[in-house]
């Protein structure tokens, strides 16, 4: 379904200046912007992927991975075509980086769409797989009717929505999950395309606008794995968005166009994990690896295991009400569920 895109102005000569993300891209009549899937007719800017679905699952929350909001819950997860990002490294290059004409894709209105989480028993609504900026209008529409309905809502993001996206879906986004790839420009320019400043900006912008945020660096052997990168990282993390704020380490297999690149060894994450905790970071996780503790969330008052996850699974908690440390009362800043 095609209709008028929301967040753009009109320019001379029939152009228009997309405002929805960073590139914030001039588009001249007949063309689309970086994301392919926002073209300009005749001096209106219309969005072509409106109600366009690629992917639809039923998810377990820690799969996102969102581990501070709604543990143990499922998370109705929908994606689209296109992305703003070019990254070389893309695990679902198959739908960011295909044109939407030749997309295999169903189409899912936003009242349909919240009737199938509500029905499927999910306690959460994410746009994910791919990026969901790009989606704007379907996700804004959505997300209001989620709420209506009770669901929480969230975006697995790379952080590249402007200010103006993002104030105005704030009143009905909850949970802000986002990729901060690497930290340096340098990574964000040869790697995706794209600018690291506005993915900081738009993180700590979802933070004062109250939603929940979770990091997610995914270490990628010889580009952004330098124990000095990963430390200013972590600092900015803690000086911006908070000591609290969950940060997960991932690990990178080689794909799409990097497949000359090994897989990250577990010693890169671990000191990773380690360089967090002595900037004083206190919810650190390791992903992509199976059978470690390290997706685990621990009391970083008294050490006392609070939640064991296992394969995208909650195989135990012991938070009393959701949020308390059941050995010396320490708050937890976690979002529960129901």
């Amino acid at each position: 379904m095609i209709r008028e895109a929301m967040l753009y102005d009109r320019l001379d000569d029939g152009k228009v200046r997309c405002k929805l993300c960073s590139h914030r891209c001039r588009i001249a009549p007949g063309k689309r912007g970086i994301c392919a899937v926002r073209e300009n007719r005749e001096g209106t800017l219309y969005t072509l992927n409106y109600n366009v679905v690629s992917s639809e699952a039923l998810d377990p929350i820690e799969k996102k991975p969102l581990f501070h909001f709604h543990p143990g819950s499922l998370a109705y997860s929908l994606g689209t075509i296109g992305c703003n990002f070019r990254c070389k490294h893309c695990q679902n290059w198959t739908i960011s980086q295909i044109d939407i004409d030749e997309a295999n894709a169903i189409e899912i209105t936003p009242e349909r769409a919240v009737e199938r989480a509500v029905a499927s028993g999910a306690e959460v609504i994410a746009w994910t797989y791919n990026e969901p900026t790009i989606w704007f209008e379907y996700t804004y529409d959505c997300a209001k009717l989620a709420k209506e309905a009770g669901l929480a809502t969230a975006y697995i993001t790379n952080g590249y929505i402007t200010k103006e996206g993002l104030e105005m879906i704030a009143p009905y986004l909850d949970a802000f999950r986002v990729d901060i790839k690497a930290f340096t420009e340098e990574f964000y320019h040869d790697i995706a395309s794209a600018k690291l400043a506005p993915v900081l900006e738009s993180a700590k912008l979802a933070r004062e606008l109250g939603m929940h945020v979770e990091v997610v660096n995914l270490i990628i052997p010889t580009l952004n794995d330098s124990p000095e990168e990963i430390r200013e990282m972590c600092v900015w993390v803690r000086e911006n968005l908070g000591e609290d704020t969950p940060v997960h380490f991932t690990r990178f297999h080689p794909y799409y166009k990097l497949q000359n690149i090994p897989s990250t060894p577990l010693a890169t994450l671990e000191r990773a994990y380690d360089i967090a905790g002595e900037e004083g970071l206190r919810y650190i996780y390791i992903g992509n690896v199976a059978g470690t503790d390290y997706e685990n969330t621990v009391c970083p008052q008294c050490g006392e295991l609070l939640i064991k996850r296992g394969m995208f699974n909650i195989e135990l908690n012991k938070l009393t009400d959701g949020t308390t440390c059941p050995r010396c009362g320490e708050h937890i800043p976690i979002v529960p569920g129901h």
